[in-house]
């Protein structure tokens, strides 16, 4: 079993080019008692912008030096899948086609209603803090696995592959009780407790897809 991990306080980052914009959206949001921060420019947001939290994104889709769909395509660029909600005055179908295919979680047109942006926020957020659990678990299961020696991991790839200890030592050239030695250690160091629980983790990470075969 795992401890589970601390929810940290979630952020809502609003950016657009309208000062005025700025100020009454973050008033909104934190009057609905969300922790946000407020950017008139792309700069100033990507400067700021904490990937590693708990967050999502309130983006104007039409700013002078950088546009949402271009920021946008930016964070996916660097790995940072933040769920996003845009705002447009004139946004079209075809736009909002594209920013939702690229990861937005909503598009919203302007003047925005207050009830739909709290209510798009929440539900970037929850994708947020999904998104969030998920890599944490994913980092855990890594460390975990970063701590077999090579011949466990050796080992452990022959065994999601879903072989016997007879043919693994027959395969690695040793002795069938070595097998079920380092099968023990490898149980104990990933800290599962089935061969179900060890082929859950090695597909998480991409262990033994290519990995030994059944033959």
């Amino acid at each position: 079993m795992t401890s589970p991990t601390p929810t940290p306080t979630p952020t809502v980052y609003v950016l657009d080019d309208e000062p005025e914009m700025v100020k009454a959206l973050t008033r909104l949001l934190r009057a609905k008692r969300f922790v946000v921060r407020g950017f008139t420019s792309a700069q100033a947001f990507l400067e700021a912008f904490q990937p590693q939290e708990t967050a999502c994104l309130v983006l104007d889709v039409a700013m002078p030096e950088l546009n949402g769909l271009e920021l946008q395509r930016r964070l996916t660029y660097r790995g940072f899948f933040t769920p996003i909600v845009f705002l447009t005055g004139h946004g079209d179908i075809p736009m909002s086609v594209r920013a939702i295919k690229a990861g937005a979680t909503d598009f919203l047109t302007k003047p925005v209603n207050a009830a739909a942006l709290v209510a798009a926020v929440r539900s970037a957020l929850q994708v947020a803090e999904i998104r969030r659990q998920r890599f944490a678990e994913t980092e855990m299961w890594k460390a975990r696995l970063a701590s077999l020696t090579p011949r466990e991991r050796e080992v452990m790839e022959h065994v999601v592959a879903g072989q016997l200890n007879k043919q693994i030592a027959a395969d690695l050239g040793t002795g069938e009780q070595n097998i079920k030695l380092h099968r023990a250690h490898i149980m104990q160091k990933m800290r599962v407790e089935s061969l179900a629980d060890l082929v859950r983790a090695a597909e998480r990470l991409g262990v033994g897809k290519s990995g030994a075969s059944n033959q």
